[in-house]
């Protein structure tokens, strides 16, 4: 009976794997980057959300990009204080983009207000020693277009404030994202296009999340594989958004599949971002997070991940 189509993209990744791992075995002493997207964890204060993730093995933290207006989001010093009492470090920031400030929009305010997000959250980047900013080039939660110059607005738009990344020394993340949530940029070819389109040195590299890429790639691992070099990033939760472990991701075929790709070195990171099932999960935003189940959520993820990378690391084939 010949296998699903799925099983044998995953056998050629598996077989890549362990042959790499026998002919060149120092490239896998190290093991991947664990950080945590803290954005979902709501109004928690920040010091006790790094205190969970260092409890957890965790060591670095991906911020909240919720420096919406000058007044608002985390303060540096404060940060970093936080910061050097639990060990931690900053991976990188997690842009957030709206219909208020929207690199695409038909609206040039809108388009001047993501300028101006953009332009605070890479200086608070680069601050606490962050080293990408995710960017979105449409609104989340708009999947219907505004038009057919979309992508050309929010390429031009982004060239705008380009050198800002260069300046800060922070890496341009482009995030595709599934079509039931933004209008364009669904897959990693996606963003390959934008970033080629922008063409900017400081906009070079993606932000992948599986949980978008199972409903927009062909296959996840070949999709890792293709991204290659640029993904600095990898958003991680289980088929239904929960904790890992808890669906049916084939979490060793990512893993294996990071690993081919050399991904396993400084400046690349895995980054747990489980939002929960269901529709829009941006309201636990500026919520009061029930802090029992987020224990929980990061205690199960962090440890099952930690278990199949060891795993496959210790096995031979």
């Amino acid at each position: 009976m010949y296998e699903q189509n799925y099983i044998i993209k995953n056998h050629k990744i598996k077989e890549a794997f362990y042959q790499l791992k026998r002919e060149q075995p120092e490239r896998f002493k190290r093991k991947l980057n664990l950080s945590w997207s803290n954005w979902g964890f709501g109004l928690e204060p920040l010091e006790n959300s790094v205190k969970r993730l260092k409890e957890n093995g965790i060591n670095f933290i991906e911020l909240h990009g919720n420096h919406y207006g000058p007044d608002l989001g985390y303060r540096v010093e404060e940060t970093l204080e936080i910061l050097k009492k639990y060990e931690m470090k900053v991976s990188g920031v997690c842009g957030m983009f709206s219909a208020e400030n929207d690199l695409s929009s038909n609206i040039p305010s809108k388009r001047q207000a993501a300028i101006d997000y953009i332009k605070r959250e890479l200086e608070f980047t680069s601050k606490v020693g962050g080293q990408y900013l995710l960017v979105v080039p449409g609104a989340v939660g708009r999947p219907h277009a505004y038009d057919d110059t979309e992508f050309e607005r929010s390429v031009e738009t982004l060239k705008i404030v380009a050198d800002h990344f260069e300046n800060y020394n922070v890496h341009g993340a482009i995030e595709p994202i599934r079509s039931a949530e933004v209008s364009f940029i669904h897959t990693i070819a996606d963003a390959k296009k934008y970033i080629e389109a922008v063409g900017h040195p400081g906009i070079q590299h993606i932000n992948g999340d599986v949980y978008h890429m199972q409903s927009e790639e062909l296959h996840i691992g070949e999709a890792i594989i293709h991204a290659g070099n640029q993904l600095v990033n990898l958003h991680m939760a289980d088929s239904n958004r929960r904790a890992l472990g808890h669906g049916v991701m084939d979490l060793d075929t990512i893993i294996m599949a990071l690993y081919l790709i050399g991904y396993n070195q400084d400046g690349r990171f895995v980054t747990p971002e489980p939002l929960g099932p269901g529709g829009d999960p941006y309201p636990a935003m500026n919520s009061l997070p029930d802090t029992k189940e987020l224990d929980e959520l990061v205690s199960q993820t962090a440890s099952y991940f930690r278990e199949r990378e060891t795993r496959l690391l210790e096995r031979d084939e």
